[in-house]
C-alpha cells in the first residue's frame, strides 16, 4: 500500500493513506512539534485537503513554512489565494516567468481558453522535442531517434539547460515558488513568486547514484 508523508523533518514523519479526508490528526502534532518546517508529501485531492485543513487549524498563520512538494498552479486555483498564500513549491514551469513563457501562454489561452500548467508545458515540450530528433536523424526509427534526443539539448518554453540523460532521466532547471498574497496577484492566473532557480544537477538525482540497471 502506498503512503503519504504528512509532515517532517528528518526521521520525524506522520503518514496518512492516500485520499484520505482527514489530515487534522497529523497536522496538529506537525504544529506542535517545533519543526520550522511542515514538507507535505502529496499531491491532488490529498495536497488541497490538506493544505485548507492547515489554513483551518492556524498552521499557515504562525511561524511554520508550509512546503508542497507536489503543487501545480491548479491548488490556489481551487483554494484561492487566502487560504494557499505563503506555501512554497517546487515547479518546472511557470506561465508568467519571462517573454518566451508569456508568448506561449498567450497562444496555449487563445486556443483552449485556458492557462497552461508545468503538465501541459511540459507535453508539449516533449513532443516537441521528439519531433526535432526525428527532423535532426532524418528518419523515425526508433533507436536513431532516442539517440538524438539524448545529443540534442532540450531549451524551449518548458525546460532550461535540459538534457535527456542515457538513464532516460532529463535533467533541467527546476523553480523554488511561493504562493502569492491576494494583494500580491495581477492578472488571472498570477499565482507564484519565483525565489530561485535550482539548476537541473541539484535538483535531480544523479545518474551515478540512480543505479540504473540499463546503463552499461
Amino acid at each position: 500500500m502506498r503512503w503519504s508523508n504528512v509532515w517532517g523533518r528528518g526521521a520525524r514523519a506522520r503518514r496518512a493513506p492516500p485520499r484520505a479526508n482527514d489530515f487534522s490528526r497529523q497536522l496538529a502534532e506537525a504544529q506542535t512539534s517545533g519543526a520550522k518546517i511542515v514538507a507535505l508529501a502529496t499531491a491532488g485531492d490529498d495536497a488541497t485537503n490538506a493544505i485548507r485543513q492547515a489554513y483551518e487549524l492556524g498552521l499557515m498563520q504562525g511561524d511554520q513554512t508550509v512546503v508542497g512538494l507536489l503543487i501545480p498552479e491548479t491548488l490556489p486555483q481551487q483554494l484561492g489565494l487566502y487560504v494557499s498564500s505563503g506555501v512554497k513549491l517546487t515547479t518546472a514551469f511557470y506561465w508568467n516567468y519571462d517573454d518566451k513563457t508569456r508568448d506561449w501562454t498567450e497562444r496555449f489561452r487563445a486556443r483552449t481558453g485556458a492557462t497552461g500548467t508545468m503538465f501541459s508545458a511540459g507535453i508539449y515540450s516533449v513532443v516537441g522535442h521528439y519531433l526535432k530528433a526525428i527532423e535532426a536523424a532524418g528518419t523515425d526509427d526508433p533507436s536513431a531517434v532516442i539517440a538524438k534526443m539524448r545529443e540534442l539539448p532540450v531549451e524551449d518554453v518548458f525546460a532550461r539547460n535540459g538534457r535527456l540523460r542515457e538513464d532516460g532521466r532529463m535533467v533541467h532547471d527546476m523553480y523554488l515558488a511561493e504562493i502569492k498574497r491576494p494583494a500580491e496577484s495581477t492578472a488571472t492566473g498570477d499565482y507564484f513568486t519565483i525565489l530561485q532557480t535550482i539548476p537541473g544537477d541539484v535538483a535531480f538525482r544523479s545518474m551515478e547514484d540512480g543505479n540504473c540497471p540499463y546503463v552499461e
